[in-house]
């Protein structure tokens, strides 16, 4: 029989049916060695003999899945127990109690080798068009931990994602793409475990492939693929946050999990120090081949062996730098351009971080969709009542065609939002001037500072029938313009629920109820959900087909129409000293016509409709009024204050 010889590719653990080949890059460890955990936790420790390129490796036989395992450095006065950095799995959720130091390296949980064999029962990804897409961001955890229908094994869990009741949820709501913030194993920094609190959103990789187990009841790795599996069986695609702008080992002084120790060069450096382009004190550095590989396998990792539809990148600026530049055509970007895995994967690019020239929006390559934080600003402040933001309002409407050209077309459009797991929600953005992130333990010194918002009378919780009013109707015109403007909408799922964070807009440190969705209804949380569903219905119907022909080669062939209140065209002072304008929108010559009244004042605004072809026209929705269809209109309209109306007209009806 021909033995089966050591190998240094793949890295990692790759199992076969007589053993068990490891393979670790580490040009920066001597002495390195394999330890095979017992069940007493016990171990043996296995020379790595081969090298092949700073790769060291070897072969064990008889090894299965479900054996646990790490690397070894052997130190003069101790041993470092680290993790393989393609870990594919974890035997328990990441805590230590600080400081780190070798002695505690081996008190933290070992990695498992895992069989990639699942069945996928002839699921395929719904391959969801871009401008069909409405993105539902949410937390694995949050989205269900006190949702009391859902069986009580699976509440927070991977598995509570799929089950019936929120089958049903995602049905009622018209949901379709589940953007997932980060499930990848998280350690917790050292000043959060200090407080015994933890990093609860999961932005602080320590191993790159492994699904973390705090959301598991089991088995990490087959309960987030039965949840992917299910999701896609009943139509869903999922969009997963990732993490490789920095990893958990923090900074100069920070703790040593295992990049630090293998080799020195994964990290951006100036000089002797950690460059912290990201706010988490170090940098990974794409430009060097082992990182990139690091990076590139694992992107290839989820598609391939948990299906995913599509990735959203924290601070993807980092991931295209050249040292203090960014770079559209750098390493990272030219990889996955050519990588026939992920060519038909969804790519979203939070398109900044906190390092020089950090502010990208606009500047990724074709085929990335980038979030506009310039439509969140410019929409808060508009309908917040703030002056000199129209002209701007009507080109993020439009789609940002200033940043993205619409000759690029589905495949670079905007990501607009509203709100999103950094900040406010939706409810808290129309109940709080200001931000109240006393329970994070930093004297509310964290957290965004320029929100937007307002509490239109009352800071917080309200009986007041008249500022709920206005809260429920400022919601509404915030939905409104998210879902009837040109790209693809982002919702924060708290925000269907009209959850609360009671004032905290950074509350990346609360797994409790503050972060935990509200699924308490109460008549207007549940009206106006219903409203939510009907206007995603809406937008599917009527928005969709404008998308599509104001796309590409066809994009010139439309009719686009400013227009006063009293129907005339707008002049360029007219931008400068009106509040009320209405935006004519047709298809081709003579296809189908959307009519968008806005009113931005304190006072009603009468509009004069269009009726050059007689139209008789569809309300879709009048954000004054809490329905969804308000009936038909024909010469005049008289608009509310601040309130949108948005009208639908076709010839053919």
């Amino acid at each position: 029989m021909t033995k089966i010889q050591p190998s240094p590719y793949p890295l990692g653990a790759s199992l076969d049916s007589k053993g068990c080949n490891f393979a670790i890059h580490a040009p920066d460890c001597e002495q390195i060695k394999l330890a095979i955990f017992n069940d007493d936790d016990s171990y043996q420790l296995v020379s790595l003999d081969e090298e092949y390129a700073s790769i060291k490796y070897t072969r064990v036989e008889g090894i299965n899945a479900g054996q646990r395992y790490n690397f070894v450095i052997e130190k003069s006065d101790s041993l470092q127990f680290i993790s393989d950095p393609y870990a594919k799995a974890l035997d328990k959720p990441l805590h230590y109690i600080p400081p780190f130091d070798d002695s505690k390296s081996s008190l933290l949980p070992k990695c498992v080798i895992v069989d990639d064999d699942f069945d996928w029962q002839g699921s395929t990804s719904p391959r969801i068009p871009r401008e069909e897409m409405i993105l539902f961001e949410t937390h694995v955890k949050g989205l269900t931990k006190l949702n009391e229908r859902v069986p009580k094994e699976h509440q927070g869990k991977y598995l509570g994602l799929v089950s019936d009741d929120m089958l049903a949820f995602y049905r009622e709501q018209n949901i379709t793409s589940l953007q997932l913030l980060p499930v990848a194993a998280c350690m917790h920094e050292p000043h959060l475990l200090d407080m015994d609190k933890v990093n609860y959103w999961g932005y602080n990789p320590y191993v790159f492939m492994a699904p973390d187990p705090r959301y598991a009841d089991n088995d990490a790795v087959i309960e987030l693929k039965t949840a992917i599996r299910t999701l896609h069986q009943h139509g869903i695609e999922v969009i997963l946050d990732v993490v490789y702008n920095h990893t958990a080992e923090s900074g100069d002084n920070g703790p040593v999990f295992n990049l630090k120790a293998l080799d020195q060069q994964f990290y951006l450096r100036h000089g002797e120090y950690f460059a912290n382009f990201t706010g988490c004190g170090n940098t990974v550095d794409l430009n060097y081949q082992p990182a990139l590989n690091l990076v590139m396998d694992t992107l290839r990792y989820w598609v391939e062996e948990f299906k995913v539809d599509g990735f959203r990148f924290d601070l993807a600026a980092t991931l295209g730098r050249n040292g203090d530049n960014f770079n559209q055509d750098a390493a990272f970007f030219r990889a996955v351009a050519q990588d026939p895995t992920l060519k038909q994967t969804k790519l979203i690019a939070e398109p900044w971080d906190i390092g020089p020239n950090g502010y990208q929006v606009g500047n990724f390559p074709f085929g990335w969709n980038e979030c506009n934080d310039r439509l969140r600003d410019i929409t808060r402040s508009f309908w917040r009542g703030d002056q000199g933001y129209l002209k701007e309002f009507a080109t993020r409407i439009m789609g940002s065609r200033d940043l993205y050209s619409a000759a690029n077309w589905p495949y670079k459009l905007t990501v607009n939002y509203i709100t999103y797991h950094d900040g406010f929600t939706m409810q808290d953005l129309v109940s709080y001037k200001h931000k109240h992130n006393e329970a994070n333990g930093e004297n509310n010194r964290d957290g965004h500072g320029d929100n937007r918002s307002d509490n239109y009378g009352v800071e917080g919780e309200t009986d007041n029938p008249v500022i709920l009013a206005t809260r429920e109707k400022q919601k509404r015109n915030f939905m409104a313009t998210l879902l009837f403007s040109f790209g693809i909408p982002h919702i924060l799922t708290a925000d269907v629920l009209s959850h609360s964070q009671k004032g905290n807009n950074n509350a990346y440190c609360q797994d409790n109820e503050l972060s935990w969705l509200n699924w308490e209804q109460s008549a207007a949380k549940q009206h106006f959900k219903t409203w939510l569903a009907d206007m995603i219905t809406a937008r599917q119907q009527y928005m969709v087909p404008f998308i599509q022909a104001f796309s590409g080669e066809n994009r010139n062939n439309n009719r686009i129409f400013w227009s006063r209140v009293d129907g005339k065209l707008m002049s360029m002072e007219d931008w400068n000293r009106l509040s009320s304008v209405a935006l004519h929108l047709g298809i081709g010559e003579d296809g189908d016509e959307m009519l968008y009244l806005i009113n931005q004042t304190k006072a009603p605004a009468r509009f004069s409709l269009p009726n050059d072809r007689k139209q008789c026209w569809k309300t879709i929705c009048d954000t004054h009024i809490a329905d969804a269809e308000v009936g038909h209109a024909e010469g005049e309209i008289l608009q509310a204050p601040m309130s949108m109306a948005i009208l639908h007209f076709s010839p053919n009806q």
